[in-house]
């Protein structure tokens, strides 16, 4: 089944092409800076060659059209019609409590996502604008939402609550969600490729590490705890996120540098984390160039992330009663070396042992195992890949939609 999955953000459309029968993608392109003077446009057709441009795109809608132009279009023997495409998956930040699976969009389902806007102020608004954009263009198949959040609906009660009073949880339904859901979902499932231990008898650690992180502990093949809690800001340090911080230090900052909640909020989620720490850069790659120059505040940087790491490694190593294997995914964990050893480092007394030659030479989207032989606890690199879980949760549910007459 060919399906289209949507990815929006607040000023981007991110889109993937995919054949789900074979798991295989056919395109994939993003738009960004929509609304700018200049928006940028960027297609890569499986077997053919990427297409770069910039044009005025003003909003999702014209974005949409874009993309649907672009793959439609006769000289680009992309997608022959609309009816070529039998479902369209759209990544849904935020389900709050109601969604604990994907479902088909209908009216209630907007109605719910746009309730969770308040849980995901900077997501779920684009987010819908994809979905009635997409709607617009592609009217005649099955949508569906998949939540980032989902996965973590199996987190026990005392991972999820917060020690506030509970009427604050039952009123404004105040709990850990947890983020990346897709992704912990689809790299655990391919660790249990590889073992024969029944799914229900593993113990898994997977370590989302990009420009947003997490890690989750993945139990049974399901999720009983991970480091994002109520919004994504919580847990690991990020690219311009703080991670966790003491409570107190909001009102010591409101006091002393007088700041409006606005700045305060934009303080903690785009100016702190890695750039915050480092004063020059988000991207770790720029961290390890310039810390191996000698830049002490980059150093301490990259220090600070893997030891946040490491610590949640080690709480969820206690959580579970040990591990079978640690993953690592997305931008970071896949692709330096020097932060999957760093963060593992001096954890021999778990039964964790790298090897660094193995660690090393791991090629970009390959799984590769970069444990010791002899290391009772496994540790992979597992490129992940969210588009297909939205492609393959997508697809089930349009053909089941389908079929039945009460779906």
């Amino acid at each position: 089944m060919l399906v289209l999955v949507i990815n929006c953000g607040s000023s981007s459309v991110k889109y993937d092409l995919i054949e789900t029968k074979l798991e295989k993608g056919i395109c994939k392109g993003i738009i960004e800076r929509i609304g700018a003077v200049t928006s940028i446009i960027k297609h890569q057709p499986e077997n053919g060659k990427t297409v770069k441009d910039t044009k005025a795109i003003n909003n999702h809608s014209e974005a949409l059209q874009e993309i649907m132009n672009y793959l439609l279009s006769p000289e680009n023997q992309i997608v022959n019609s609309p009816s070529d495409i039998k479902a369209v998956g759209h990544r849904v930040v935020h389900g709050g409590e109601m969604f604990k699976d994907s479902v088909l969009i209908e009216d209630n389902v907007l109605e719910a996502i746009e309730q969770a806007i308040d849980l995901a102020p900077l997501h779920n608004p684009p987010n819908l604008k994809g979905i009635q954009a997409a709607q617009k263009y592609l009217p005649d198949v099955p949508h569906v939402a998949v939540f980032d959040t989902a996965f973590h609906h199996s987190l026990p009660a005392e991972a999820y609550l917060y020690g506030i009073p509970n009427r604050l949880y039952r009123r404004y339904k105040i709990r850990k969600y947890g983020f990346h859901g897709t992704s912990h979902y689809f790299v655990s499932r391919q660790f249990y490729k590889l073992t024969n231990k029944p799914v229900e008898e593993t113990k898994v650690i997977s370590c989302h590490l990009g420009n947003g992180a997490s890690i989750a502990a993945i139990k049974g093949g399901k999720s009983i705890d991970t480091s994002m809690g109520f919004t994504p800001l919580s847990g690991l340090v990020m690219g311009t996120r703080c991670g966790d911080i003491d409570p107190s230090i909001l009102f010591y900052l409101v006091e002393k540098e007088e700041l409006p909640l606005n700045n305060l909020h934009a303080l903690l989620n785009r100016h702190s984390g890695l750039l915050g720490l480092s004063g020059y850069a988000a991207d770790m790659r720029d961290l390890i160039a310039e810390a191996k120059n000698g830049d002490r505040r980059c150093q301490q940087a990259i220090d600070v992330f893997c030891y946040k790491v490491k610590q949640h490694i080690g709480s969820y190593m206690a959580s579970m009663n040990g591990c079978d294997a640690i993953l690592f995914t997305a931008g970071i964990g896949e692709n330096s070396p020097l932060i999957r050893s760093k963060s593992l480092a001096n954890l021999n007394f778990m039964g964790i042992e790298i090897d660094e030659e193995k660690n090393n030479a791991v090629k970009s989207g390959v799984l590769t195992k970069i444990s010791t032989d002899d290391s009772p606890v496994a540790v992979y690199v597992v490129p992940t890949n969210e588009e297909l879980v939205i492609a393959i949760d997508a697809a089930k549910i349009a053909q089941a939609s389908a079929q039945s007459p009460w779906i």
